[in-house]
């Protein structure tokens, strides 16, 4: 069970790694720092808020003293002596809830002025990140178009490495077509395999056929000449066979006579 769930734990991480974009990562946790500016903003504003509902107490207690303080005099004036008493203690009541409040006052004034100075340097932190950020992004922005242009010029892409297979193929079957199609040319030519339309004939034939053609030529042009010797000497030769005339000796009185065919 160990080794599965370390197995397990392995896969995982590995999946997580190639899903992982370090540009994603870096957003959010600058979204993360944003958000604890903005708590330590609002702790700050909560506290300036405090110390100002405090002062506002403070100046109401200092008002009621002050006005005690009158009435003790005038009552003193006047020879009250008791409501002047009475008018003093009511102040002096009034100046311990003063005292304790301004202690109170400058204990949130002290606090407060720590948030503002923490809220200061997380504010220059956060944008130190952003820049610090926004470089690194940039940076591996440029590098994988470098790393994704170095690898469709070498052709270890995958996309690449699918179009040089097929042309790899393509170039295959284009020789192998070209050297079939030689073979064939070959083989007609030889007379090992016959063509059936006739246009095809071996070297003999081809030799046989073009000196029949140049027999008959000669053929041709001796016969014109034993024509026109006939036509001057008055006796016609023989052709057909190689073999003298068979229709015998022309006779002096007899007409020469040419073939018209």
């Amino acid at each position: 069970m160990k080794r599965m769930g370390m197995i397990f734990r392995a896969k995982a991480n590995k999946a997580l790694d190639r899903a992982e974009d370090p540009r994603e990562t870096l957003d959010y946790s600058y979204q993360k720092q944003l958000e604890l500016l903005q708590k330590v903003r609002r702790g700050v504003a909560d506290v300036a808020t405090s110390r100002k509902r405090l002062e506002l107490q403070l100046n109401q207690l200092q008002g009621q003293s002050s006005k005690l303080e009158d009435q003790g005099r005038k009552a003193l004036a006047l020879g009250r002596e008791d409501l002047a008493r009475e008018a003093l203690s009511r102040r002096a009541a009034l100046q311990q809830q003063v005292s304790d409040l301004e202690t109170q006052h400058t204990t949130l004034q002290g606090e407060e002025e720590k948030l503002t100075l923490a809220a200061q340097r997380l504010q220059a932190k956060v944008d130190a990140f952003r820049t610090k950020k926004e470089t690194i992004k940039a940076t591996y922005t440029a590098a994988q178009a470098q790393t994704r242009i170095g690898e469709a010029f070498s052709g270890i892409s995958e996309e690449m490495g699918d179009v040089g297979l097929a042309i790899q193929r393509a170039e295959d079957k284009t020789q192998q077509m070209q050297a079939r199609a030689g073979a064939i040319d070959e083989l007609l030519a030889s007379g090992a395999l016959d063509d059936p339309t006739g246009t095809a004939k071996d070297d003999i034939t081809a030799e046989l056929e073009r000196l029949s053609g140049g027999s008959d030529v000669e053929l041709e042009l001796q016969r014109m000449k034993a024509e026109l010797a006939g036509g001057t000497g008055g006796a016609k030769p023989a052709i057909e066979g190689g073999a003298a005339g068979q229709t015998g000796q022309a006779q002096p009185h007899d007409q020469p006579r040419f073939d018209k065919q």
